[in-house]
């Protein structure tokens, strides 16, 4: 009587009663409780960056399941709010060692009389490129003084991990001592505390342009 009012059928029915939670539930469940403590974590990632945290990890979630879990357990991406004209953004997470600040309050930078001699003070920048398999990303690490690329990384997704690998490189080829670092803010400059001691200075301007980039001023030209 129960089933026909509720318009289940009786196999249905009893098949729940021998097997209440699948296995698949089971699996579900555990996907979005690793998905929220990302979430948590970084707030900013969608989907797809959420489903590369999710591989780091060693779990295994296609984008569309993510995709999928994500809305039945209401984990949206927050985006930071545009600032109207005449607002300043916060300050730095660093102080910003290069910046010049005019009578009007703006920052501005020279980077070329800053660096006298190689290794001093480098500048990174993320650029996109289309290849016949797909979007690469490219993170470059330039020297200031010989205006040389000394260190990059290519990568399918923008994720910290791209940046991070960029300055690793630049790092092995230079042994850098003393240098800054310097980039616009954004989430790909996550850095080791182990890289910062190394590298000793870090150097992040105030301007917030690029949302997600990890640029200084575009010397690869289209950056991200």
């Amino acid at each position: 009587v129960a089933c026909r009012v509720l318009k289940l059928s009786a196999q249905g029915y009893y098949k729940w009663l021998r097997d209440p939670v699948s296995q698949r539930d089971w699996d579900d469940a555990h996907v979005i409780e690793a998905m929220r403590q990302i979430h948590e974590n970084d707030p900013t990632l969608g989907y797809r960056f959420i489903a590369d945290e999710l591989a780091d990890a060693g779990i295994a979630a296609s984008e569309n399941r993510v995709w999928r879990l994500a809305k039945v357990a209401g984990l949206q991406a927050s985006h930071h709010r545009r600032r109207g004209k005449g607002n300043k953004p916060g300050p730095a997470v660093h102080d910003d060692l290069l910046g010049v600040t005019d009578d009007k309050g703006r920052v501005t930078h020279d980077f070329i009389t800053a660096a006298t001699e190689p290794n001093q003070v480098w500048l990174t920048d993320i650029t996109e490129h289309w290849t016949g398999e797909g979007k690469l990303y490219l993170c470059a690490v330039k020297d200031c003084c010989s205006n040389k690329i000394v260190g990059y990384s290519i990568d399918s997704r923008m994720k910290s991990e791209l940046a991070a690998a960029a300055l690793r490189n630049a790092i092995a080829l230079r042994a850098p001592a003393g240098t800054i670092v310097h980039s616009d803010r954004g989430s790909q400059a996550v850095f080791k505390q182990s890289m910062q001691q190394r590298l000793v200075v870090l150097s992040v301007a105030v301007r917030r342009r690029l949302l997600r980039g990890f640029a200084s001023p575009g010397f690869l030209g289209a950056g991200y």
